[in-house]
C-alpha cells in the first residue's frame, strides 16, 4: 500500500490557504503534539468509538502538509503504527478549511472527496468530523468518527460528538497554555484527570435514568478533581432552587456543607450569583471571590459564616441545561489553599453541565413516556367477569427498563350459555404499531367467538382465516380455553394453543400439570394451518393459569429452564388466594426482560 505522498497520486487535493494560516500553525506547534499516542486524546477517540459505536475514530490535527493522531482508535496497518497520513488521504482539512462539522453518510457519493484516498485505503465510507479549536477559534483538526459502511448519522450522535469535540477543545487550550515544564506537567496531570472525569461522567450519566442518582453522580465527580466543594441546584416549578445537594472533600465538613445546601432552598437573596445563573442561563466566573460574594446573595449571616469555615476564595457556577431550558446550577468551590478557577474550569464546568442537563431531560421524559404508556397499555386491559363457580384474576406488568406499550395481553368473558371463554396471546413487538395488532387480535378473539358453541380449535383456524382476509399485519402467539361447567361439579376444558406457553393447571393438592401436547405454529401465517382442540377438566380447588413468556423466557437460560422453574414455583401453591399466587408469580421472577401477561381461574 502508498502512503499517497506523491505528486500525482490519485485524490491530491491543491493546497488549502486556511492550512497554512501562519497563526493557526503556530497555535498548533504550541500544543506539542505530534504523530505519536498521547493517552488524553486516545481516550477520546474510545469514546467516540465506545459512544457512537463506529470501528475508527480519530482526534486528527492538521499542518500544512499532513494530518497526524495523537487520538486514534480502530485505524488498520500501517496507519496505526504511523499516526499519520498526507493531505491526499484528508477530509479532516476541509473541515478545517470550512471551519465547520462536516457530515457524510456515504462518502463515495460525493462529488469532490469520492476520489480522495482515504477512501479506498484507509476504508472511509460514512464520515463525521466535528471542529477542534483554540481560544481564538482557530480550526487545528477535527474529532472524527467514521465507519467502513454507510450510516445515517442521528442527531443525538452528531450531538454526542459535538459535546466530545468541545471537551477535545478544551484540552487542547490547555496544552497550548501551558507555560514551563512544571506548569506543563501539573496541567497534563489535570487534563487528564478532568478527561477521566469527563469519561467517567459521560458512562455513568448515559447509564441511568434517575435523577437523584445523576446529581450525586455530578456533585461526587466534581469533588475534589476541579474543586474544595461544589453544589448542584434544581429548580421547582418557580423557576427557585428546589432540589440542593452538596459535598467537601474534607468529611469533617459533611454537616456543614449539608447545612450551607439546605439554606440554599430558603435563604438566598435576588442578588445570588445561583439565581441569576437560574434566571439567565449565563455562567458566572467569579477567579478571585470573597464572603462578601456570599452576603450578597444571601438574606441571613449564618451562609457566610458557614462559607468561611468550608473555604471560600474563588467560585464559579453554570447552568445546568436540556434543549434551552435551565434546569438547575452546578456551582464550585476552592479554598485559599487551591489555585483560582479560570477559564479552561469554566469550560470544563459548562460541559458537564450540558451532560447533566441531558441527563435529567432524558430521565424525565422517559418518566412521562413510561406513565402514558401505562396508562395506554392498561386502558387496553378488560375487566374480568365475576362467576359463582369460577374466581379469575389477572395481571399485567410492563418490563422495568423500557417505557413502550407492549403486545401481551389477557381476556375473559362469559358466553350467553355459560360458559367461559379465556385467552391471552402475545404480539410481536413493543411500539404502538404492536399495540394497536394486539388491540385488533383481543377483538377479534371476541368477535369470532361470542355466541358460538364451536371448538376452540375451529375458532382458533376461523381468526387464523379472519388475520389472513383482512391482511392483518400479525405474527403472534395465543391460546384459547372454553371452561363449561359440568354435572359433577368441575369444568371440563378445552384448548388450542398457537405457538404460545403451554398452560399449567396447579391441582387440588399441590401437584402441576403441564397442559402440553404437540406444537402448532403462530397466528398469522400466509398459509392454512389445521388446528387442534385439546382437552382436560379441573376440579374444585383446580387453578388453571394461562402466562406470556416474559414469566418463564431469559438469555441466559432455555424456555424448558423457565418452564421447569415456574413450575416448580407453582407446587403447594394451591391453597394460596389467586391474587396472592399471580403477586408472587410476579415478584419472584428476577431479571425479566420483557413485559408479562397473567390469568388464573380457579373452579369453586
Amino acid at each position: 500500500m502508498t502512503d499517497g505522498s506523491r505528486d500525482d497520486a490519485p485524490g491530491r487535493a491543491a493546497p488549502i490557504p486556511a492550512l497554512r494560516d501562519p497563526d493557526r500553525l503556530r497555535s498548533l506547534a504550541e500544543t506539542g503534539l505530534a504523530a505519536a499516542p498521547d493517552e488524553a486524546f486516545d481516550r477520546f477517540a474510545r469514546l467516540v468509538g465506545d459512544l457512537l459505536d463506529v470501528p475508527v475514530a480519530l482526534v486528527s490535527l492538521v499542518d500544512a502538509d499532513r494530518q497526524f493522531f495523537p487520538g486514534e482508535v480502530g485505524l488498520s496497518p500501517p496507519w496505526a503504527a504511523r499516526r499519520q497520513t498526507p493531505l491526499s488521504h484528508s477530509f479532516c482539512q476541509h473541515v478545517v478549511d470550512l471551519g465547520t462539522p462536516m457530515v457524510l453518510p456515504d462518502a463515495r457519493l460525493h462529488p469532490t472527496l469520492r476520489d480522495n484516498l482515504a477512501v479506498p485505503d484507509l476504508g472511509v465510507v460514512a464520515y463525521a468530523g466535528m471542529p477542534l479549536t483554540d481560544l481564538e477559534g482557530r480550526v487545528l483538526g477535527s474529532l472524527c468518527a467514521i465507519d467502513d459502511k454507510p450510516r445515517d448519522w442521528t442527531a443525538e450522535q452528531l450531538r454526542t460528538l459535538a459535546d466530545l469535540a468541545a471537551a477535545c477543545s478544551s484540552e487542547l487550550r490547555l496544552r497550548i497554555a501551558l507555560d514551563g515544564a512544571e506548569e506543563a506537567r501539573r496541567r497534563a496531570e489535570e487534563a487528564n484527570g478532568r478527561l477521566e472525569l469527563l469519561a467517567g461522567l459521560a458512562g455513568t450519566l448515559a447509564g441511568t435514568l434517575d435523577v437523584t442518582t445523576v446529581l450525586r453522580h455530578v456533585r461526587d465527580t466534581m469533588v475534589p478533581l476541579l474543586a474544595d466543594w461544589s453544589l448542584v441546584t434544581l429548580v421547582g416549578p418557580d423557576g427557585s432552587p428546589r432540589d440542593v445537594t452538596a459535598a467537601h472533600h474534607d468529611p469533617a465538613r459533611a454537616t456543614d456543607v449539608a447545612r450551607f445546601a439546605e439554606l440554599m432552598r430558603t435563604g438566598l437573596s435576588r442578588d445570588s450569583i445561583t439565581r441569576a445563573v437560574l434566571r439567565t442561563g449565563r455562567p458566572v466566573l467569579g477567579s478571585a471571590g470573597t464572603l462578601a460574594d456570599v452576603r450578597r446573595g444571601t438574606v441571613g449571616p449564618e451562609m457566610p459564616e458557614i462559607a468561611a469555615r468550608l473555604g471560600f476564595s474563588s467560585h464559579l457556577s453554570v447552568p445546568i441545561t436540556d434543549a434551552g431550558r435551565v434546569l438547575g446550577c452546578i456551582t464550585l468551590i476552592n479554598g485559599p489553599a487551591r489555585r483560582h478557577f479560570d477559564d479552561s474550569d469554566l469550560l470544563i464546568a459548562e460541559d458537564v453541565g450540558r451532560r447533566a442537563g441531558q441527563a435529567i431531560g432524558n430521565s424525565r421524559r422517559y418518566g412521562e413516556q413510561r406513565h402514558v404508556a401505562h396508562v395506554l397499555q392498561h386502558s387496553m386491559l378488560p375487566q374480568l367477569p365475576a362467576t359463582d363457580d369460577l374466581e379469575l384474576a389477572a395481571r399485567y406488568q410492563p418490563a422495568a427498563d423500557r417505557v413502550e406499550v407492549g403486545g401481551d395481553w389477557y381476556d375473559a368473558f362469559r358466553q350467553p350459555g355459560g360458559d367461559l371463554i379465556a385467552a391471552i396471546g402475545d404480539v410481536a413487538g413493543h411500539d404502538i404499531e404492536a399495540a394497536a395488532i394486539m388491540g385488533q387480535l383481543r377483538n377479534l378473539v371476541r368477535g369470532n367467538a361470542y355466541g358460538r358453541p364451536d371448538a376452540v380449535g375451529e375458532l382458533m383456524s376461523r381468526l387464523d382465516e379472519t388475520i389472513r382476509g383482512l391482511r392483518i399485519p400479525a405474527a403472534a402467539t395465543a391460546a384459547l380455553v372454553r371452561l363449561r361447567a359440568d354435572d359433577a361439579g368441575g369444568q371440563q376444558v378445552t384448548w388450542c394453543n398457537a405457538g404460545h406457553p403451554a398452560p399449567l393447571v396447579v391441582r387440588a393438592g399441590g401437584a402441576v400439570q403441564v397442559l402440553g401436547g404437540a406444537p402448532e405454529p403462530l397466528l398469522g401465517l400466509s398459509r392454512p394451518v389445521r388446528r387442534t382442540s385439546r382437552h382436560a377438566h379441573l376440579a374444585a380447588g383446580d387453578t388453571l393459569l394461562l402466562y406470556t413468556d416474559g414469566l418463564v423466557e431469559r438469555r441466559d437460560r432455555s424456555i424448558d429452564e423457565g418452564m421447569a422453574e415456574l413450575a416448580g414455583r407453582l407446587g403447594g401453591t394451591d391453597r394460596l388466594p389467586l391474587g396472592e399466587l399471580c403477586d408472587m408469580l410476579l415478584t419472584a421472577a428476577r431479571h425479566r426482560e420483557d413485559d408479562v401477561a397473567l390469568l388464573a381461574v380457579r373452579a369453586r
